[in-house]
């Protein structure tokens, strides 16, 4: 009866243990996307800070885009390394404090990612294309936001810095590019954080296309929004290893 009660026991603690495994497999390879504020209160004026980001400072592999409050910068973070940049003397400054506050932020913990080649892409339409069908033939559940990854040479890429003035109520697209510094650089390297979404326009995707890709030049030199980009060359695109 003893070595019976002894079995037993044995056989449970196997079973637990083998649950409590797969249950932090599972886990683990669960990439959420998951965002604060939205594009449509800020084009409707509220632009106050909807959370800070040194709450989310001990995260590990954490990735994240979005705008300063009061529209004072853009937020970059990859792999837990922020690279925001903010209009400092109508000259580009980089900061990777986590003291800051954001009027909107998307951000996912991505541990492991996997590589793709994208070639024969010239435009961005073309590119936010080839990320989805990527995405779908390699098991990232598309009907869900999921974020990426790009990095290489661009042809060419428009970007911009918001630093919206104080009291002004109107805003609008243009506007907002126009408020800061703005500038296109040519065959530079590249590293682009995104999320995709077929679901969030309005909330954190513009209503014309279902990404929203931020950068940082390779010698760190300039980062910010992406408005544009021409590809000419082999890009590798990353998506969240499922």
């Amino acid at each position: 009866m003893k070595m019976y009660n002894h079995s037993f026991y044995v056989l449970l603690g196997m079973a637990l243990l083998s649950f409590l495994t797969n249950s932090c497999t599972d886990e683990s390879t669960n990439v959420k996307v998951r965002y604060s504020g939205a594009l449509r209160n800020v084009m409707s004026g509220n632009i106050d800070a909807t959370i800070s980001l040194d709450t989310l400072s001990q995260k590990k592999h954490f990735y994240a885009l979005g705008a300063i409050a009061d529209l004072k910068g853009e937020i970059q973070i990859f792999d837990s390394q922020p690279h925001n940049s903010v209009v400092i003397d109508s000259s580009i400054s980089i900061t990777d404090s986590y003291a800051i506050k954001a009027a909107l932020l998307v951000y996912a913990e991505v541990e492991t990612w996997n590589g793709f080649n994208i070639e024969n892409v010239t435009t961005k339409v073309d590119l936010e294309k080839r990320i989805f069908e990527t995405a779908k033939s390699n098991g990232i559940n598309v009907e869900e936001p999921f974020p990426f990854l790009l990095e290489g040479q661009v042809a060419t890429l428009d970007w911009h810095v918001i630093n919206w003035k104080e009291g002004d109520t109107v805003h609008n697209h243009k506007k907002h590019k126009e408020s800061g510094l703005s500038g296109s650089i040519q065959q530079a390297d590249v590293e682009i954080i995104g999320f995709y979404s077929t679901k969030h326009k309005a909330v954190f995707t513009h209503h014309t296309t279902n990404m929203h890709m931020h950068f940082k030049t390779d010698d760190n030199a300039i980062a910010g929004h992406v408005d544009e980009l021409m590809l000419d060359k082999q890009l590798i695109l990353k998506l969240p290893n499922q």
